[in-house]
């Protein structure tokens, strides 16, 4: 090997590596974080999907509280209702909106999937348990043998 290029990864070390690591990390965080919203967005009011269920367009902060109460855990759900409640009790009782069944469309159904899709983020705590669970039976049948 060069020893220039010897010199140049013996003084990057691992600390590029690090320090690239966090930069991929950091760039996934945000790509998700603005991504989701967007998603959401897009089948909301660019497929109509509000208007498609008899409820309106919503602005930008209707969007980032919709998207993150459908990627929050419970605990999410509720902080989430108790602060829109607390902000704006009418909303829940206006009667304005008259919810109904979306029209069987293409577009309602793309709109519907991209939804369940935000809603469907995989818990990442009960899949290792799971996985554990799975690991320690397949250990314990190769013991038994």
């Amino acid at each position: 090997m060069n020893t220039v290029v010897r010199l140049v990864l013996r003084i990057l070390g691992i600390g590029a590596l690090v320090a690239g690591g966090l930069a991929l990390a950091l760039a996934v965080l945000a790509a998700v974080i603005l991504l989701a919203p967007l998603l959401f967005w897009v089948a909301w009011n660019v497929l109509d999907f509000g208007h498609a269920v008899g409820l309106p367009e919503l602005g930008f902060w209707g969007i980032v509280l919709a998207t993150a109460f459908l990627v929050l855990s419970w605990f999410g759900k509720v902080v989430i209702t108790g602060v829109v409640f607390l902000l704006d009790p009418s909303w829940f009782a206006n009667g304005r909106a008259e919810v109904h069944w979306p029209e069987p469309t293409f577009r309602n159904f793309v709109a519907a999937a991209v939804l369940a899709l935000l809603a469907s983020r995989p818990h990442a705590h009960g899949h290792k348990a799971r996985r554990r669970e799975a690991r320690s039976l397949i250990s314990d049948q190769g013991g038994n043998r």
